[in-house]
């Protein structure tokens, strides 16, 4: 018997999106993936560039038109083609679909992991341990593969996925997918952590090129022509073109199009630590604090006050008597409000589009 050939795999990292619930830090022209979160000295992209380069063979980052020069720029060590880039944000499924038929092109056989840019991780060896499972199981199933984590707590920002029966391959287990639930409210989620057949959804994925590519044709068919328009006609230099075909493809993201659809997805279970860091009051949770709770960046007084977090660098920060508060100070904004109602920050970014105040966005 013949040994298996060992296939490619290209690293594909989605970098997109202004992560409006990390407003005013996180906007079109910083977004969250391109700050210091965690007071490494690196991005969120270039602690997650640094974590997938030990495990893939080649690393390509996925973005849109406006962010290419500021990637670029944060990983200077990247190869111009090895960028992919959107004509405009315009969903997951075309996003991953374009860097599917992209890679395809390079090699059809090669397994693609696409690993979000906006994570903060813990546990490196563990996350590449999972990661190198998903790929096996990819490989050897011709399954499509997300990660998944079991709840710690009755999270409601996370989505959700519940699974089946366990499937092995090799001295890989995987199971079988059941459902995926969009954010639930705190009873629902209660019960899924409950249940213990329950993971949070990572939107951590690995496939062969080829299959993902089948699946989305037999799911999505009106996004895999589409997407087979746009790469001809960038193909024959009409990038205008490719544009206008790519902003008219629906905007679906892929758990709806394809995940929710497809009978060919598995889950991989994995232990590492893991955010998504999708609001102030979650990174509150990491960052270092005082006895009282406070987490501050900048110098500061703090009299009977406990449970803060207070961001403005560059200034003294002094509060008398307050608990429980965020205060984000930038150049062109300031952000005041409770930690309990950390997730309703997009509401300003709401407020603001409708007012067309685009020069706080």
């Amino acid at each position: 018997m013949a040994p298996r050939v060992r296939r490619r795999v290209f690293a594909v990292i989605p970098a997109g999106g202004a992560g409006s619930r990390l407003w005013p830090r996180s906007n079109q022209a910083t977004p969250k993936h391109l700050l210091d979160l965690d007071g490494s000295g690196r991005t969120l992209l270039q602690q997650t560039h640094d974590r997938v380069s030990r495990v893939a063979d080649e690393v390509f980052v996925l973005t849109e038109a406006r962010q290419e020069e500021a990637i670029c720029a944060q990983l200077p060590g990247l190869d111009p083609a090895h960028v992919i880039v959107e004509p405009t944000a315009r969903g997951t499924t075309n996003a991953l679909g374009l860097a599917a038929m992209t890679l395809a092109e390079r090699d059809p056989t090669a397994v693609m992991v696409s690993l979000p840019a906006d994570h903060l991780i813990q546990g490196v060896r563990a996350y590449n341990a999972a990661l190198r499972c998903a790929i096996r199981v990819a490989e050897a199933s011709d399954h499509l593969v997300t990660i998944g984590l079991k709840p710690t707590h009755p999270a409601t920002g996370y989505g959700y996925i519940r699974v089946g029966k366990p499937v092995r391959h090799g001295r890989d287990e995987a199971f079988a997918v059941a459902r995926f639930i969009e954010k639930p409210p705190a009873e629902r989620a209660e019960e899924y952590v409950k249940a213990g057949d329950y993971f949070w959804n990572l939107a951590m994925f690995s496939w062969g090129t080829t299959a993902f590519l089948e699946e989305l044709a037999r799911v999505a068919p009106q996004h895999h022509e589409g997407l087979r328009s746009v790469l001809a006609a960038r193909r024959a230099g009409r990038e205008a073109q490719a544009a206008r075909i790519y902003s008219d493809l629906p905007n679906e993201a892929v758990d709806y199009a394809v995940m929710e659809r497809t009978t060919r997805l598995l889950l991989v279970p994995a232990s590492f630590g893991w955010l998504d860091v999708g609001s102030w009051s979650e990174l509150h949770e990491i960052l270092r604090k005082d006895a009282l709770g406070n987490a501050v960046e900048g110098d500061s007084v703090l009299i009977e006050s406990s449970g803060n977090l207070l961001l403005a660098p560059g200034k003294l920060i002094a509060a008398i008597g307050v608990r429980d508060l965020i205060v984000i100070d930038t150049p062109d904004a300031l952000l005041v409000l409770p930690r309990s109602r950390a997730q309703e920050v997009k509401r300003v970014v709401e407020q603001l589009r409708k007012a067309r105040q685009t020069k706080y966005l």
